[in-house]
């Protein structure tokens, strides 16, 4: 009898080893491959399933990433090689709290976490600086019981107010401690918001100001971001004024893609897919794609296949030529990238469609302060017109096919690029 409890005992202590070990060796959650997904359609609470055929005309659409809200949802995601962004009610704060709910959760998590298409827990969206400290808590539950999967949680845009924002004083400095706090406090993964500029009568001005703020964040913290941008309108048209969001077109889709790109996004989402009483999107009321769906086909893959490059690499500057909107940096005289003629300075006004060209520099991660550039991502900012300019760079220069994923060489340290609007392209030092 004797022996046979301590054979028990040894048995049960083995397991634990065991169960810790398999644990460990899923390892902490990496963005692996760039993270294109959308807000709000199939596999989103109210948005419908995701079957087989929302899942093929996803994937065809060259996302990556889905919503899923059950083990079937899952279970398509598989079929069809999409991650999963799993959304449940148990997946909360509250749910520590509470004997049974917490019971729910561990069994939930411990029921899903396996599947092979489990890529992130959604939490919250949009939460106040006062949730932080219980969101901090999840975060750590979720981490501690499955490390290889992200916790995904939104924040609000520049926008906001103090009191979204659960943070006090001028609007600037509260949002820019809103970012800090949620770091400090919940020790996230990732950093993602969204950011809706397109108004029915121009575009508000706050677009580069927040992907800056957020990319410095980002780069203080060590964490890869992801930016939510706008692709569709939630105001009828008989409720609309001239601030109202207006649906977007192919062209805007384009200068989303490639300015998040150059800020160094590992990520980008789109606000929405299909919702109901939401105007626009990726597919029409019939089911049918919608402009925006057809341009991001291609848009979409480019993204990634981009991402993928500069994933290794680190953000090391992010400058304009011509306007420069709020949170703007100047293209600054001496810097080894350079435009060739430089591109005037024009002022800008709140409302414009900004114009010019952006520039985002990138080196090796490892080099730290010390990073010098060897890529840059070039963009025609205005979405409008066609640009052509020169990039000329401090030695032999190649230019990346983001359709094929192949480097083609330039003529020596200079290209010309012939730039529809809002398109960009990444440019590297010859190896």
């Amino acid at each position: 009898m004797t022996r046979q409890i301590r054979l028990d005992v040894l048995l049960g202590l083995l397991a634990i080893a065991l169960s810790a070990v398999a644990v460990r060796a899923e390892g902490p959650w990496t963005v692996g491959e760039p993270i294109v997904t959308y807000w709000a359609g199939p596999g989103y609470p109210g948005g419908g399933p995701l079957d087989d055929a929302a899942a093929e005309q996803i994937v065809a659409g060259g996302w990556n990433l889905a919503w899923c809200s059950n083990v079937e949802d899952l279970d398509a995601a598989r079929r069809h090689g999409l991650r999963a962004l799993f959304v449940d009610p148990l997946i909360a704060p509250a749910s520590l709290n509470d004997p049974e709910r917490r019971e729910a959760l561990t069994a939930l998590v411990d029921r899903v976490r396996a599947h092979p298409a489990l890529y992130a827990y959604h939490v919250v969206d949009e939460p106040s600086a006062a949730a932080f400290p219980a969101l901090g808590e999840i975060v750590a539950f979720l981490r501690e019981r499955d490390p290889a999967h992200l916790a995904y949680i939104n924040l609000l845009p520049t926008y906001a107010d103090n009191e979204q924002l659960g943070v006090e004083g001028p609007i600037l400095d509260a949002y820019k401690e809103h970012l800090r706090r949620f770091v400090e406090t919940v020790r996230p993964g990732l950093l993602s918001y969204d950011h809706y500029q397109f108004r029915r009568g121009d575009d508000a001005p706050d677009y580069f100001l927040n992907l800056a703020l957020v990319r410095n964040q980002a780069l203080d913290s060590d964490l890869p971001f992801l930016n939510i941008v706008q692709a569709s309108s939630w105001v009828p048209g008989e409720a609309a004024s001239p601030d109202s969001p207006r649906v977007p077109g192919p062209d805007e889709m384009r200068f989303l893609v490639y300015t998040t790109l150059a800020y160094g996004a590992q990520g980008i989402s789109y606000y929405v897919y299909h919702y109901p009483k939401h105007e626009g999107g990726m597919i029409d009321p019939d089911g049918r794609p919608s402009p925006r769906y057809e341009a991001l086909k291609t848009l979409n893959r480019e993204f990634a296949a981009i991402a993928r490059e500069l994933q290794p690499l680190r953000s090391l500057a992010v400058y304009h030529a011509g306007m420069e909107p709020p949170g703007a940096v100047a293209l600054p005289e001496g810097e080894p990238f350079r435009l060739d003629p430089p591109v005037p300075s024009e002022p800008f006004h709140p409302g414009d469609r900004a114009r010019g060209v952006l520039l985002g520099l990138f080196g090796p991660a490892a080099a730290g302060a010390e990073a010098t550039a060897t890529h840059a991502v070039v963009v025609n900012l205005d979405y409008k017109a066609e640009r052509t300019t020169t990039l000329v760079g401090p030695a032999p220069l190649e230019v990346f096919d983001a359709t094929t994923g192949k480097w083609g060489p330039a003529d020596g340290p200079r290209v010309e690029l012939r730039l529809p609007g809002g398109v960009g392209t990444l440019i590297r030092l010859a190896r």
